[in-house]
């Protein structure tokens, strides 16, 4: 089967990404499967492809493992949380729940298409109103893609829409009707890529707008009028408008070189290169953006400085600096704009900052090695991050209190989790 040759070469792929998301949805509460032992993961349910039949997906429905440290309370807000999760090297898509009872893989979907290649679930994203989940594959031939399924039952729409080379990180407006996909390049020439603009409804692509060298950590403002990502190789950061689907405006984050850019490509085509320019090892080596709640400030995790930058939206300058522990990945801001969740990626660690004060307030380690993405619950309780682990070693979701700052639930999933995202939050009876 697909997934035992998945996990076979799983030694071999090394990549990386995160997703998000916050507000709570509209869509019914999913169905509790209570049984104790879950089917084989290789069973498959055609009726779980609506339009698409001729793409592989296999469900897996129950909670197929449950936290994996000593036994804890459940949730003490009484409200059940549920995030999505992938596994890049395992391509499964697990949906997590955490509640009164505890934390527990509440579904699990194989995704992908080809039976002989890991695809790497790589970003997720959930539309505003909760209804679908969008999430990125990495690798293909050699295009990775944009799926679209059905919140809830995890059911696909339609075919999957091909876009650039290793597709990332991605974020919708506001409407939810256009989805701009970071095209990370992760195993290509360090030339510059792109980030495409996919129309929802249909899942076309529309443009494919030429940013930087590996682009990740895409975002949208609040407001849905701009998007921010990350040039990982070109210590920059790219504002595109949504209006007009162009690059507005650039900001170097090299250390000590903290400036505003002009719009323009970041280094020529390759083609016109000149052959001896030496090229520059990055300094900040950006990996992802994150607007505040209120979109004026834009937070930076320079993953090779171990530094998160805030940047002033009007002013374009650097406003703060959050010194972190080793290598900021992923970041994530309250919904009540209280406190910025940083995972550290090389540090196993996930670190927590007030944001009024600036002030560090605590960092937690994570229940294995490598921590990846990071959501926070639209009530701003609980950070739910994916860690990845190491080699065979499963992923993991680890879920931490926001007002003690320790971990409370911790589960098990398919092997290097890394996207994740919100979905919803049923309120406690």
């Amino acid at each position: 089967m697909k997934r035992t040759l998945v996990l076979a070469a799983y030694a071999a792929l090394s990549v990386a990404c995160g997703g998000g998301g916050s507000d709570p949805g509209a869509t019914p509460a999913p169905e509790r499967d209570e049984r104790t032992e879950a089917p084989d993961v290789d069973a498959v349910r055609s009726s779980d492809v609506e339009e698409s039949p001729e793409v592989r997906q296999d469900t897996v429905e129950g909670p197929t493992t449950a936290a994996t440290d000593e036994p804890r309370a459940g949730a003490a807000s009484g409200a059940t949380y549920y995030v999505y999760v992938g596994a890049e090297s395992a391509d499964l898509m697990h949906r997590i729940s955490w509640g009164p009872d505890g934390a527990s893989v509440d579904r699990t979907t194989e995704v992908g298409e080809l039976p002989v290649e890991t695809e790497g679930p790589h970003g997720l994203m959930r539309s505003p109103d909760g209804q679908y989940i969008y999430m990125t594959t990495g690798h293909g031939l050699p295009d990775g893609k944009l799926w679209k399924f059905h919140a809830g039952p995890d059911t696909l729409v339609g075919e999957p829409t091909s876009l650039g080379r290793f597709p990332a990180t991605l974020d919708l407006t506001p409407d939810g009707l256009y989805a701009f996909v970071a095209n990370l390049n992760l195993h290509g020439e360090h030339v510059p890529s792109s980030v495409s603009v996919v129309y929802t409804p249909e899942m076309m692509e529309v443009v494919r707008i030429e940013t930087c060298v590996m682009p990740h950590g895409a975002r949208t403002d609040p407001q849905g009028v701009h998007v921010y990502s990350a040039c990982m190789m070109d210590d920059q950061i790219v504002e595109v408008d949504t209006r007009t689907f162009e690059v507005s405006r650039r900001f170097s984050v090299a250390a000590g070189q903290e400036t505003p850019l002009e719009a323009r490509p970041a280094r020529p085509l390759v083609e016109d290169s000149l052959p001896e320019a030496p090229e520059l090892e990055p300094t900040c080596s950006p990996t992802w953006t994150e607007p505040s709640a209120d979109g004026r400030r834009v937070f930076v995790a320079c993953n090779g400085a171990d530094v998160v930058l805030e940047i002033d939206g009007a002013s374009w300058s650097v406003t703060r600096r959050f010194e972190t522990g080793r290598g900021p990945y992923n970041l994530a801001v309250s919904p009540d704009g209280r406190l910025l969740v940083a995972t550290l990626k090389q540090g196993g660690a996930v670190q927590f900052f007030e944001l009024e004060s600036g002030a560090p307030v605590s960092t937690a380690p994570s229940s294995t090695s490598v921590a990846h993405g990071v959501v926070v619950s639209p009530d701003s309780r609980y950070a739910f991050v994916s860690v990845e682990g190491v080699g065979v070693e499963p992923g993991k979701v680890d879920i931490f209190d926001l007002r003690s700052f320790e971990r409370v639930a911790d589960v098990e999933v398919g092997q290097q989790a890394g996207g994740i995202v919100f979905w919803r939050m049923d309120e406690g009876r």
